[in-house]
């Protein structure tokens, strides 16, 4: 696309797309409901794609399973996002940081607001002239693997297992098997919300980036995202991650892991890598 214009997807009732393509680099994004809810239940989890005349800002939104309102909590985070971005009237590189900060505040704050809105995970990625900056509040994750498939950038889960993976105690090959994987400490919605803000990394030529629900990262192991990632078109790598997952929810097989649950994720590349 020559002038892109944000997309969304939210509260999907089957699998859906968005592909985009500018000066920014290449961006696939998916989401779909899990295997096991009815044809009427809305997937939970919410993803955008927001091109602005700063940056380019990824999101993935995990509305919290088991509690009322997650797909309108997911919705609204991303809204919220979206509004917010919008509103910059600022060249400064700085209004991007802002304007997200301010969103994750606005989404916490109206969700409290709203009896008929739960909590959601917020994951929100800053790219600015391949420079790229985290922003997490939940157990949706990030990562960034090389060409050669190194695992060169992860988010911190914010959930039990996911702090003793981050400080070696716990291997990510056990947390995927893990009694506590469901557990989540820090989410956008119930008045006690942190932002988790990383520092900033300069993508290389042959690096992708990842984010993604729990619904991928439950159910396909960070050595096999590092195998998928490092070759081929997003496309491509999209559907074989979507599928990995989708097969491991519908059909589970001795020792690997199995979790049916909502799935969105958002694959970048830096431009010109096809």
């Amino acid at each position: 696309m020559n002038d892109p214009r944000a997309e969304r997807i939210t509260g999907v009732l089957a699998p859906s797309v968005v592909q985009m393509e500018g000066a920014f680099g290449t961006v696939v994004a998916h989401a779909e409901p899990a295997p096991d809810r009815g044809p009427s239940d809305a997937c939970q989890d919410a993803v955008a794609v927001i091109p602005t005349p700063q940056a380019l800002v990824l999101a993935v939104a995990d509305g919290v399973g088991g509690t009322r309102g997650g797909a309108e909590a997911s919705q609204l985070a991303i809204d919220a996002l979206h509004d917010a971005l919008a509103s910059i009237t600022s060249d400064d590189e700085n209004a991007v940081r802002g304007a997200i900060l301010d969103a994750f505040e606005r989404a916490d704050a109206a969700a409290q607001a709203t009896p008929a809105v739960g909590s959601t995970t917020l994951l929100v990625v800053e790219i600015q002239g391949g420079v790229l900056r985290t922003y997490n509040t939940g157990d949706s994750e990030a990562v960034i693997v090389g060409g050669r498939g190194k695992l060169k950038l992860r988010t911190v889960a914010h959930s039990p297992v996911g702090y003793q993976v981050a400080a070696g105690v716990l291997d990510p090959a056990e947390a995927l098997h893990h009694d506590m994987r469901h557990y989540i400490t820090n989410v956008v919605g119930d008045g006690k919300m942190r932002i988790d803000v990383g520092p900033s990394y300069t993508m290389a030529d042959h690096d992708t980036l990842l984010m993604a629900s729990d619904g991928l990262f439950d159910n396909v192991s960070l050595e096999e995202i590092s195998i998928i990632l490092q070759r081929g078109p997003l496309t491509e790598a999209t559907q074989v991650l979507v599928e990995l997952a989708r097969r491991r929810m519908q059909y589970p097989e001795p020792g690997e892991p199995s979790k049916p649950d909502d799935l969105s994720l958002v694959l970048y590349r830096l431009p010109h890598r096809q």
